[in-house]
């Protein structure tokens, strides 16, 4: 990714790129394969600086963690006050709270930005999440602009707030993007193992639907993965893939977040955990003496059910993009950041891996002067989840009468009805909390807080009010 930004931005007028390695082998070899993108070659950190105009502009792309810290720490030995420092990879965002309040004290403005869009996305144009000082998205706008994707005539990138704002809504387009990616995964199953269709016939299936309200990036390239045959074997390559999924960190980082700042997503934590679930092959493989009452699962007519699949496809996608706008809002809250939700629905439009027809919605949602503290209980959400709504239960209901994992859809479900419960069962669990730990509760016929005197006679308790 790094090669394809430093390419995107030297393909763009005006722009003249210095590129540095630790490894010179690897800058020489980017200038050969790309002498049209005309860089600035530098064989250490003195000759990079030397080789910018002020203020200087430079743009980290390196792993996550210590590494990160020693490149900073080797740019602030060669940069003076005013220039900037772009950490573009996937960092902690808490981590670039801390590298943001040292790096402030030497006068050089530090950026966290968040990148997406893969390889693909850094050359042709990525959606980008910049964090950072006022003063210093004066100065990056304009080139920001320049390389990010552009939607219905718009830039993807936007200043998204102070310090580690930029990667905090980063971490949770990855999080949404676990989600979705897993609920993809889910229908593809249910279809495949319902019908009976082949992966190249749930292809089309795909392709049909990227044409209607599901149509985003994932679902285009899900249908080109299901079309592919293995050169090898002449097998679907997806039967050739080992079943186990690989993560490097957002979804989990997402997920404890979200635990930290009492919102839940419990939509993103179950694709997270699935995704564990299916790398513990030495759990699987002794699991199989487990017993099942599951029946194989019979469908009548397969267009219907593949409908239903669809509906509750979307009624998740749904959940998944609400429970992320939630925690950015409640991180937000937290960390005294002025996120406008509108603005980050907008520059995900283009260029990243969430990228999706419904994310106009969302904008217009936040923009319509609505107080919103839940994205889907805007109108177009819910008259959505209202049609989909029975083709939801359809689908999860026979997913559990057959035995077949579908862990995002149930979970989506479940918090739907659990945010729309009149009463839940937690009075229960704070009865409980207060027999074993005085913990109190508050009552629903008078204001204040209480504990139960509880006794082994249950029929002499007194409350006390613990004001």
């Amino acid at each position: 990714m790094g090669s394809n930004l430093a390419r995107n931005l030297a393909s763009r007028e005006g722009n003249t790129v210095a590129v540095f390695n630790r490894s010179y082998e690897k800058t020489a070899d980017l200038i050969e394969t790309h002498p049209e993108a005309g860089f600035i070659p530098a064989k250490d950190y003195a000759e990079f600086a030397a080789s910018l105009q002020t203020p200087r502009t430079a743009i980290i792309m390196v792993k996550a963690g210590r590494p990160t810290d020693a490149v900073i720490e080797s740019l602030l030995e060669v940069f003076e006050p005013g220039d900037i420092i772009i950490d573009g990879g996937n960092a902690l965002f808490t981590d670039t709270i801390r590298r943001e309040h040292a790096v402030r004290e030497t006068g050089v403005h530090f950026v966290g930005m968040g990148v997406s869009g893969g390889e693909e996305g850094a050359l042709k144009g990525p959606s980008l999440m910049p964090g950072g000082s006022d003063e210093s998205w004066i100065t990056l706008g304009p080139i920001l602009r320049s390389i990010a994707a552009v939607a219905e005539g718009e830039p993807c990138v936007t200043h998204v707030g102070h310090d580690g704002a930029g990667h905090f809504v980063k971490m949770v387009h990855n999080g949404i993007e676990y989600a979705d990616m897993q609920l993809i995964a889910e229908a593809y199953d249910l279809i495949r193992r319902g019908t009976g269709k082949t992966p190249a016939e749930i292809a089309d299936v795909f392709a049909e639907w990227n044409t209607g309200e599901l149509e985003s990036y994932l679902i285009e390239i899900t249908a080109e993965v299901l079309r592919q045959v293995d050169a090898a074997t002449g097998q679907p390559l997806v039967d050739v893939i080992v079943d186990e999924a690989g993560a490097k960190g957002t979804g989990a980082w997402t997920v404890q977040t979200a635990l930290n700042l009492g919102t839940p997503v419990s939509g993103i934590a179950e694709a997270t955990f699935a995704r564990s679930l299916s790398s513990h092959r030495e759990q699987r493989d002794v699991a199989g003496v487990l017993p099942s009452s599951a029946e194989p699962l019979t469908i009548d007519d397969d267009a219907a059910f593949i409908e239903d699949v669809r509906l509750a496809l979307y009624a998740s996608k749904i959940v998944a993009y609400s429970q992320g706008f939630d925690e950015i809002r409640a991180g937000a809250a937290e960390y005294d950041w002025n996120i406008d939700l509108g603005e980050i629905a907008k520059i995900w439009r283009g260029g990243c891996i969430i990228r999706a027809q419904f994310l106009n919605r969302i904008t217009d949602a936040y923009r319509s002067g609505e107080d919103l503290p839940v994205l889907m209980t805007a109108p177009y959400f819910v008259e959505a989840l209202e049609r989909a709504q029975a083709a939801w239960r359809r689908v999860v209901v026979a997913a559990t009468q057959s035995g077949i994992p579908a862990p995002a859809f149930s979970s989506s479900l479940a918090y739907y009805d659990g945010l729309r419960a009149e009463r839940l069962p937690a009075a229960l669990i704070q009865g409980q909390r207060d027999f074993f730990g005085a913990h109190t509760y508050r009552r629903t016929d008078k204001p204040g807080t209480f504990h139960t005197l509880w006794s082994a006679d249950r029929s002499e308790v007194e409350a006390e009010d613990t004001h």
